[in-house]
């Protein structure tokens, strides 16, 4: 279970995907339009773990953007910082590219692997009152079958239309499955060619 703060962030979230989306060379050009967002749950409960899903106005391509929100700097990760947010309930937030991050790649390889469900959101007032439970913007599934040799997780920014050619060589792969409304596609996937 997530839980979820209906808190103000300075700067946004929004905000601060625009900034980090602007350097990468792979998420194109324009205002962005959120499509949802997918929780995983950190057993220790330190970490957030959060995936973006977004696109740019006027296009259809779906860049998905998973983050690890921490309470303190990650060391070794600076190359890998997203940026800081003020949390009006948590305080200072450190946020990172979940690839970079042990706690976030724990998380997905655990899905990936059939052992962790996508995380329900419980969502509170910024004094703890509960408000109640928030309906999934997207959905997460694992397909495909388990390999027999341990795979690393491979993040997909860009997903792909699962219609488009060379798709089909994921259809045989152990992978997780988002879907939104009006659009699926692949969001990590298992790769055996890569050390576990």
């Amino acid at each position: 279970m997530a839980t979820v703060y209906q808190a103000t962030l300075v700067p946004s979230k929004r905000e601060l995907l625009e900034s980090w989306l602007a350097q990468q060379p792979w998420s194109g050009e324009g205002e962005l339009v959120k499509v949802g967002a997918y929780r995983y749950d950190d057993p220790e409960g330190e970490v957030g773990v959060e995936g973006h899903l977004v696109r740019r106005d006027g296009s259809e391509t779906v860049l998905h953007v998973p983050v690890a929100y921490r309470g303190a700097p990650l060391e070794g990760a600076e190359p890998h910082l997203i940026g800081t947010v003020d949390h009006s309930v948590l305080g200072q937030r450190w946020v990172y590219d979940a690839m970079a991050d042990p706690v976030a790649t724990a998380c997905f390889q655990r899905a990936l692997d059939g052992h962790q469900q996508q995380a329900e959101v419980h969502l509170y007032e910024e004094d703890g009152q509960y408000i109640g439970h928030e309906a999934d913007e997207v959905s997460v599934t694992v397909l495909g079958p388990l390999p027999e040799l341990p795979g690393r997780v491979q993040v997909h920014r860009v997903i792909a239309d699962p219609e488009a050619p060379g798709h089909e060589q994921l259809d045989e792969a152990r992978r997780l499955w988002a879907t939104w409304p009006g659009g699926s596609g692949v969001i990590f996937s298992l790769n055996t060619d890569a050390p576990a």
